[in-house]
């Protein structure tokens, strides 16, 4: 690899090329350094609402778990208090972990290509968890199916995302960045969609959740001055989690 090519590919993880609709990895590149910084970020407090939730009623003593779409490893703390053997990340944003890196150093971590697993054999994880993920992926069926392919008969799968109902709708993930609004590419899977995803590769759906912009929120909008915005998205839907089992029956392939 020639010189002039390593610097145009390190210049692209922190150079944006528009500030809508941004590539996933050049976003979250540019997001990194402050993405933990979010004390009142409503996303990230339901997520961790519904992550806590599903883990809370799964074993993980000795077990391997893959997070897929990583970040800055914010469930980490939980998931390594349940005491697995293996702890894998994979994130398409080498800023991200980076992030990681920094605060476990001894994290296995991967930069996720072409929704690939490298690292993992099949069916030798026992957990996926993919939070906040799911929207930013193209081909997501590609990347189930991969999924599927690493995760054991019987082994578990946790996936929230921000909810179709307010994609749909304009809703994005966004920053602010040199003074700049940053959003970045999200796709709309439909919940049916996903559903029929599970059925096809084997997942049973063991609990699925919803959270809207209701009362439970309120105080967010109050904190940030932002009644109206409240008032005018009340009942919208804003984030979904599945906990699902993968089946012993082979999944449903065409």
């Amino acid at each position: 690899m020639s010189l002039l090519t390593k610097i145009r590919q390190y210049a692209s993880r922190y150079v944006p090329i528009s500030m809508k609709d941004m590539d996933v990895a050049r976003g979250y590149n540019l997001w990194a350094a402050q993405y933990d910084a979010q004390p009142n970020n409503l996303m990230l407090k339901l997520d961790e609402k519904l992550v806590k939730g599903f883990i809370g009623e799964i074993d993980l003593e000795n077990k391997s778990i893959a997070d897929i779409g990583c970040g800055t490893g914010r469930h980490w703390g939980k998931l390594f208090s349940k005491n697995p053997a293996r702890l894998l990340g994979y994130d398409v944003s080498a800023g991200m972990l980076e992030k990681l890196k920094e605060k476990y150093p001894q994290a296995s971590v991967f930069e996720l290509k072409d929704n690939l697993l490298p690292g993992i054999a099949p069916s030798s994880c026992d957990l996926i968890i993919s939070t906040l993920t799911v929207a930013h992926i193209d081909d997501i069926e590609t990347a189930l199916k991969e999924w599927c392919r690493v995760l054991k008969s019987g082994g578990d799968m946790i996936i929230t995302d921000y909810h179709p109902g307010l994609l749909a709708k304009g809703g994005d993930r966004s920053f602010r960045h040199k003074g700049k609004y940053v959003s970045i590419k999200n796709n709309v899977h439909s919940i049916e969609y996903m559903k029929g995803l599970f059925s096809k590769y084997g997942l049973v759906v063991l609990k699925f959740e919803e959270f809207f912009i209701d009362e439970n929120v309120k105080q967010y909008y109050e904190q940030q001055g932002m009644l109206h915005v409240y008032e005018k998205n009340e009942g919208i839907p804003v984030i979904y989690g599945f906990h699902l089992k993968k089946n012993d029956a082979p999944p449903q392939l065409t």
